[in-house]
């Protein structure tokens, strides 16, 4: 029996052709969330500091930096490593390490060096981090400078800071290499989203699901066979998004291809649930393409994809919590870009699963089934 829905629903598909038409609720959506989540000015940058010195000098440049606006302190870890183990948890972007010997190397005309250590993975957050903290230790080195040249004698080497940084994930600091894998999780959304929604509704207005409501065909059954053939057409478009990534810009994970197709057959379902959902309330095509833009758009501006979700106001980042969005795109970022695997992503895959299984026992609890 299954076969042969399934056989229907690729038929369908080949025949039907929409076209999306914005007209009221895109522009006000974007006029609504883009001034709030589109920030471009990126804010509360997670800054851990290693402060190896302990010393006068140190903790006046700790309390310059935590004074700005752009950082948030979130640690002060006693060892390198303990600071390096926060960035690859998410729990930091930056990290500060002062040398033993700072006010030491200061105090007699020397150049100490300061480390940071950026995470590129979103190379414009990595670039600004490391601007502003630049910028705000050259006013610090000013200030120092200023207050030793009132007591230096004439001639005496004025003394320097150096400034290393290193970026950790993303040494180029490729912006493509932060949007591709997020963009394939945008094209998953839309397309595995819209299809089954519009099929479902598009069968309304024909009347032809009238046809398998008067037949013994379970709802189960119905909504599986509905959704099979866009899981499919789904991992055929991931691919081809592989294969593309690839091809134009010499991008491959850094992870394993099995990791994110694993986390897609449980994103897949999730997404053409909603889809199902959305159509089970819908009466025509234009109303079930409307709602669909209006929870899509919320979905990829709360999601993390263009701004980090750290430069949102904190209302807005508490929204992202309910966004499932957010997550399948964490797990793209930590796969191509940090070559995490399945136990680093188990918090992700548990929220992914539990959004997967609600969706779907909705659309088949919605589903209205007269026989």
């Amino acid at each position: 029996m299954i076969r042969y829905l399934i056989e229907k629903e690729f038929k369908q598909l080949l025949r039907n052709s929409f076209l999306p038409k914005l007209i009221l609720f895109f522009p006000c959506m974007v006029m609504l969330l883009l001034p709030w989540a589109a920030n471009l000015e990126v804010k509360n940058i997670s800054l851990n500091i290693v402060d190896n010195d302990h010393s006068v000098l140190s903790r006046r440049l700790t309390d310059k930096i935590a004074a700005s606006t752009y950082f948030r302190t979130t640690g002060l870890p006693d060892t390198y490593e303990q600071a390096l183990r926060a960035v690859e948890k998410g729990e930091a972007d930056v990290i500060l390490e002062i040398p033993p010997d700072f006010e030491k190397q200061w105090t007699k005309g020397g150049s100490p060096s300061l480390l940071f250590v950026v995470n590129a993975v979103n190379g414009t957050k990595g670039i600004l981090g490391n601007t502003y903290l630049t910028s705000i230790v050259s006013g610090y080195v000013g200030e120092l400078q200023a207050e030793e040249g009132r007591t230096l004698q004439m001639g005496s080497p004025m003394p320097s800071l150096q400034v290393n940084t290193l970026n950790l994930y993303n040494s180029n600091l490729d912006y493509k290499l932060f949007m591709v894998p997020a963009m394939m999780v945008m094209l998953l959304t839309l397309l595995c989203g819209f299809l089954p929604a519009l099929n479902v509704v598009g069968e309304k207005e024909a009347g032809t699901i009238e046809q398998i409501n008067v037949t013994p065909v379970r709802k189960f059954t119905f909504i599986v066979a509905k959704l099979i053939p866009y899981w499919l057409i789904g991992i055929l478009v991931l691919s081809i998004c592989f294969l593309l990534a690839w091809l134009l810009y010499d991008i491959l994970p850094a992870g394993s291809f099995l990791t994110i197709y694993g986390f897609s057959l449980v994103y897949l379902p999730l997404v053409s649930g909603l889809g199902l959902v959305i159509s089970n309330y819908s009466s025509t095509m234009q109303q079930a393409m409307f709602v669909m833009w209006f929870f899509m758009l919320i979905l990829l501006l709360m999601s993390g994809l263009f701004t980090p979700i750290n430069s949102m106001p904190h209302w807005a980042q508490w929204i992202t919590y309910f966004n499932p969005l957010r997550y399948f795109v964490e797990v793209m970022r930590t796969v191509y870009l940090r070559g995490g695997g399945l136990m680093d992503l188990l918090p992700q895959l548990a929220v992914l699963l539990a959004f997967a299984c609600s969706f779907n026992l909705w659309a088949v609890l919605s589903y209205r089934k007269n026989s």
